[in-house]
Parts: structure tokens; C-alpha cells; sequence
């Protein structure tokens, strides 16, 4: 039994059972990949893949158990690597951060800025996608690290550290009806505008949509996106009023919007960061957390990944 073979059956599993795109992703032949797939499972003595004539159509129900016990093997052979690596190349390599729009545009750029000025050898990455993407990135091990305030909850396989608290504005037009109130702005007040946010899956949409039912409001939701620049465009267009994180308003650069506070009208989200618990982090793994969220030192770090060890057994 070899790691490579074990690389190979997780690749076709990964690329849906497809062998030339697994082959395409490892750089070698698909007839080198089905004799090598073949020959662990005559050693094992039980068919990984099921075959209709050449092609791979499904996994074995042993096969599903084989492939879980594969990835965890590759995961643990990384894991080794990084061991020798963290005591032969201590302040050398690459961390890969997975995380949604708003953190990557607004929250990460300061600790990126200094990441990077105290670790200058490491090959920083910054992927971007939704929640459940993001999530999927680490547990494939394309991404070291998730940052999303959504989805990080919803996967056992991670541990989960709180980074911090934040909230919403409304950003409206200059001169914008709901700009000149005297007095604090209502759930109501923004219910009778054409509203623009995010997508449900983002960035805390569950506890907008949750403050209006709680109200007994049906707003009229006429635009969502990925976003926050997007949704802050369409604002200015006149579309509608928008909601969106406080912290994505910047008023030197928002010069035709005005952001309204809503904390009081949304409960807080929580953004997060989620690590695959049995991961081995690297020195600067640590240096990048504590740099985002000063409050998770390694010694914290480490006690949430053992804590989700011990919830998984």
C-alpha cells in the first residue's frame, strides 16, 4: 500500500468519480491512476469503486469507509511534513486563508498588513467564496484556516474559535428620507423601503430576516448579493436602502451614502474562525489568529482543538 494510491482514490472521489479530471488535477496518466486504484484494491481484497465497463459510476459501501481512513491518512502524512518543516524551516511557508467577502475587503487587510511584515518568508493565500465553500476549502485541505461569521458551526470536523462581535448600519443615499430622522431608526422605518443585503447564506442575513419576523414585518427584499460593494452601488442607484455590516461603510470613500446605526435593531453575529481539529498549525498559523483576534493566544488555540477532539469520540 501506497500514500500515492491513496492520493488517487481520494482525487476521483474528489473530482465525482471522474478518473481523467483526477489524473488532469495530479498530473499523470488515467490509465497509471485505474491500475494503481486496482492494485490496492486487490491488496485490500474488496472493490473500492463500482465500474460499469471502464467507467467509475459509485463507491463501494466498504469503498466509503476506505476513503474516510485515506483522507485521514493524507491529512496525518501533511501533518508529519509540517512537524519537520516547523523545526527545519521555523519562519518559511505558506498558510492559505479561506474566507468570505466582507472579511477579506474590510476586517483582514490590517492583520494581513502585519502578517506579513513579521513573517515575510510565509506565502500568504487568500481565497474567497460563501460560508459552506469556505468550510469545504479547509476540510479538503486547500485552506489552512476559515474566517466567516455564517456555516463554521454547522461542521463537527472543525473546531471553532469566536473572533468578535459586530453589527449593522442602514446606508442610504445623501439627503435620503430615512437620514433626516430625529429620532432612533425603526425596523418599521426601513420595512417601507425596497431593501438591498446580502445573500442569506452571508455575513449574518438569518439574524436580519429573524428581527423583522420578530417585528411581525415583511420587508420587501428586492436585490441581495455577495457583495458589500455591490450592494452599496445599487444603493447609490437609488434602488433601495441597505443593510449591511458596519464596518464595510467607510465614509471617506462612501461619499454619496450615509450609514444610519442599526445595532439596536439586529442581535450581534459573531465572526469566527474555523480550523480542521486534528490539524497540525504551524508557528505562523498561531501568529496570524492571535493577530486577527489578540484574545486567542496559542495556549486558547489549543484547548479548542483538543475540546473538539474529545466532543468527536
Amino acid at each position: 500500500m501506497k500514500l500515492q494510491q491513496l492520493r488517487y482514490l481520494v482525487e476521483v472521489a474528489k473530482q465525482g468519480l471522474n478518473v481523467s479530471e483526477a489524473a488532469e488535477k495530479l498530473h499523470t496518466s488515467q490509465p497509471g491512476i485505474s491500475k494503481q486504484i486496482r492494485l490496492l484494491e486487490d491488496e485490500l481484497g474488496i472493490q473500492v469503486f463500482i465500474r460499469n465497463g471502464k467507467r467509475v459510476v459509485s463507491v463501494s459501501e466498504p469503498g466509503k469507509e476506505v476513503l474516510r481512513i485515506a483522507e485521514r491518512i493524507l491529512r496525518e502524512a501533511q501533518n508529519l511534513k509540517r512537524v519537520g518543516d516547523e523545526f527545519s524551516r521555523e519562519s518559511e511557508g505558506a498558510l492559505t486563508i479561506a474566507t468570505t467577502h466582507t472579511q477579506a475587503r474590510y476586517a483582514l487587510p490590517p492583520t494581513i498588513a502585519e502578517f506579513l511584515k513579521r513573517c515575510p518568508k510565509v506565502r500568504l493565500s487568500i481565497k474567497q467564496g460563501s460560508p459552506t465553500q469556505i468550510c469545504d476549502m479547509v476540510l479538503s485541505g486547500e485552506a489552512d484556516l476559515a474566517i466567516a461569521t455564517e456555516g463554521i458551526s454547522l461542521y463537527k470536523e472543525l473546531a471553532m474559535l469566536p473572533c468578535y462581535e459586530w453589527n449593522r448600519c442602514v446606508v442610504v443615499p445623501k439627503g435620503h428620507e430615512l437620514s433626516q430622522l430625529d429620532r432612533p431608526l425603526t425596523l418599521a422605518d426601513i420595512a417601507r423601503h425596497p431593501i438591498i443585503t446580502y445573500d442569506f447564506a452571508f455575513a449574518g442575513r438569518s439574524k436580519i430576516n429573524q428581527a423583522f419576523t420578530d417585528a411581525g414585518l415583511t420587508p420587501t427584499v428586492v436585490l441581495t448579493a455577495i457583495d458589500t460593494d455591490v450592494i452599496k452601488t445599487y444603493v447609490s442607484l437609488g434602488l433601495g436602502v441597505g443593510i449591511i455590516a458596519s464596518m464595510a461603510y467607510e465614509p471617506e470613500r462612501d461619499v454619496a451614502l450615509t450609514a444610519i446605526d442599526a445595532s439596536h435593531l439586529f442581535e450581534p453575529s459573531v465572526t469566527k474562525i474555523g480550523i480542521r481539529r486534528d490539524a497540525y498549525l504551524r508557528g505562523f498559523a498561531y501568529t496570524f489568529i492571535e493577530l486577527f483576534a489578540p484574545h486567542l493566544h496559542r495556549r486558547e488555540i489549543d484547548a479548542a482543538l483538543l475540546a473538539s477532539e474529545h466532543d468527536s469520540d
